[in-house]
């Protein structure tokens, strides 16, 4: 099973892919979708529906997996993120895959065993449960993979 991993932002989403097999996960790929913040955010999230096209028909996930947002303060990022993860949500439907949904508390406790756990804690663990040679960059990168690795474990696998 092919799973994609999506962290959403309006100047990065983060994207992983990973392989689900028999209980073990392996990296695919990874990378981020950018946009230009003096873009106007039409334009920005045309990007994002295109970029994240392309991605899907590149390595037609199975499922994919995104991140629930979970904002206190800042309504305004909340606002931009969620149009984001709007985009991300119609072309997993446009493309009618399955979604799963998680919080970044469930997400690190899927990867990390510890739900409050540090962002850099993460991406060490994706780093070693992904068996990779180097910690993924950017940030939004790695998390996009620890999202698909936490919808993995979900599953009931790792």
């Amino acid at each position: 099973m092919i799973i994609l991993g999506l962290d959403p932002g309006t100047a990065t989403t983060g994207y992983g892919v990973i392989r689900y097999l028999r209980g073990r996960v392996t990296g695919v790929c990874y990378g981020t979708i950018t946009t230009p913040a003096e873009d106007a955010m039409s334009r920005r999230l045309l990007t994002i529906y295109n970029e994240i096209d392309e991605v899907i028909n590149r390595f037609r996930p199975d499922e994919i997996a995104i991140e629930k947002l979970f904002f206190g303060r800042n309504t305004t990022t909340a606002i931009t993120v969620g149009q984001a993860r709007g985009i991300l949500l119609l072309q997993a439907e446009r493309h009618q895959i399955p979604i799963g949904e998680y919080t970044p508390m469930q997400v690190k406790r899927a990867v990390v065993g510890y739900g409050m756990a540090e962002k850099k804690q993460v991406q060490r663990m994706v780093k070693e449960i992904l068996h990779l040679d180097h910690t993924p960059k950017p940030d939004d990168a790695a998390d996009a993979l620890g999202i698909a690795i936490c919808h993995a474990h979900m599953r009931g696998g790792l």
